[in-house]
């Protein structure tokens, strides 16, 4: 028996004539799927719903490898950020695996590049990234450089499992990693390494272009990026967990962004999903954005100004989410994750506003599997005008930091965006929800923003 999904492809190869008779059209040479920044073993930390959450990644993978055995689709490309950290847990590894497996067993190729969360400093070290190419469930290319930083693409290795180029169905696949701040002057050397009589090709590239892209490192202009369309029928990005897609005329570079949200904020990012491609070679890739459907998240601001004390405090909080949980989607009945800062001037010591009692409040309000607070409340005494200036500790320790800046004479001109900086670390540690290759992309961004 014919499936419902093998009748329409069967279909979908033939048309009627005027004479009623069958006659073949044409139909795509090769079907991939692009998806990126999964972030495998991400979660919350001493979190009630971590073990949930943990789920949430492996669920969105599960349901692109589902995709690509179902239709035999013939290789699903991974821009970069498969796990997310280099580091991975031995049962994100065996996870991983199992949720690969199905590929493998299809003789699906999972064609990967690393992503800055995957990218290990010690060359020496077998990633485990390195490692699942070993084994069979991923195919990860990665280019050779000579001693002057020029590129070369070496064929795919089936015995050694290494390369830097593949070929299926006559589509030449290159995959480039993530390079860093500088991406964009990589460009021309990587231009230069691509056999030009080679028209049917993709390029795998873990790096944002700044314009669109939600993140603010690892990123390249829009001028750096378009010379990639002459030797690129499609270059399949990753990075920066916002789908967007780059035209020159008509678009060739395609980011399909995180398939689920994983950072607070990209639930402004919809749809979220992944690319499906269907290429008739001599003519341009046919690309569709297939949707897929993140676990629910609210990142909200709550004003506390004028609160007389923390039952008056609550009230608005409660009121707010209340709120917020009547407008929501009957639909999807999914426990979201929540961010909640608060804000304002009150009239009682913002330390009673614990971050366990706000996170316990709307947890029972939204039914949250998650919720993060943020304390930016400022005490001020019931005579003190509310426009003048008051006491805040958060913004003291700022201007003693940005002191110790300005007495530098080289860091005079970046004191202030210094001190951003460390108090923006210290926020996030105190959340105790930011891993230190997330705080690493915070430290790395400020550095090398100009």
């Amino acid at each position: 028996m014919v499936s419902p999904l093998g009748v329409m492809l069967i279909d979908s190869r033939r048309k009627m004539d005027q004479n009623d008779e069958f006659t073949e059209t044409t139909m795509a040479d090769v079907t991939f799927l692009h998806c990126s920044d999964i972030h495998l073993g991400k979660t919350y930390s001493d979190s009630p719903g971590a073990a949930e959450r943990y789920e949430d990644f492996f669920g969105a993978l599960s349901s692109i490898v589902d995709r690509a055995v179902e239709e035999g689709v013939d290789a699903v490309l991974i821009a970069g950020d498969l796990f997310h950290q280099a580091q991975v847990m031995p049962r994100t590894f065996a996870r991983t695996v199992e949720t690969l497996a199905p590929l493998q067993r299809a003789g699906i190729p999972a064609i990967a590049i690393e992503g800055n969360h995957d990218w290990i400093h010690r060359r020496e070290s077998l990633s485990w990234m390195e490692a699942l190419s070993d084994m069979g469930y991923l195919c990860l290319l990665r280019p050779e450089r000579d001693e002057k930083g020029n590129y070369r693409f070496p064929d795919w290795d089936e015995r050694r499992r290494r390369g830097g180029h593949m070929e299926i169905n006559g589509v030449h696949i290159y995959g480039v990693g993530y390079i860093g701040a500088y991406a964009g002057s990589h460009v021309p050397r990587i231009l230069e390494a691509v056999e030009t009589e080679k028209e049917e090709n993709i390029l795998l590239f873990h790096v944002g272009v700044r314009q669109y892209c939600g993140t603010d490192i690892g990123n390249m202009t829009i001028d750096e990026a378009l010379p990639l369309s002459e030797r690129f029928s499609y270059v399949a990005l990753g990075h920066g967990h916002k789908p967007y897609e780059i035209p020159k005329d008509e678009p060739f570079a395609f980011n399909p962004g995180s398939p689920e949200c994983v950072n607070f904020g990209e639930q402004k990012y919809a749809p979220k999903g992944f690319y499906r491609v269907e290429w008739r070679l001599g003519r341009k890739p046919q690309v569709t954005l297939v949707p897929t459907s993140p676990r629910p998240m609210f990142d909200e601001r709550v004003a506390l100004d004028g609160c007389e004390n923390l039952d008056q405090a609550q009230a608005r909080i409660r009121e707010h989410f209340q709120r917020l949980k009547d407008e929501r989607s009957r639909e999807d009945r999914r426990k979201p994750v929540v961010r909640v800062k608060l804000t304002g001037e009150v009239a009682f010591r913002p330390a009673e506003m614990t971050r366990q009692r706000v996170a316990h409040l709307v947890a029972g309000i939204m039914g949250a599997l998650h919720v993060e607070v943020q304390n930016a409340l400022s005490f001020v005494t019931g005579g003190r005008p509310r426009d003048s200036e008051h006491w805040n500790l958060a913004e003291i320790e700022r201007q003693v930091v940005q002191a110790l800046w300005e007495a530098q004479s080289a860091y005079k001109q970046r004191a202030e965006r210094y001190a951003q900086l460390a108090m923006e670390i210290k926020e996030r540690l105190l959340e105790g929800s930011t891993g230190a290759g997330e705080l690493l992309d915070v430290i790395h961004r400020t550095l090398h923003e100009e």
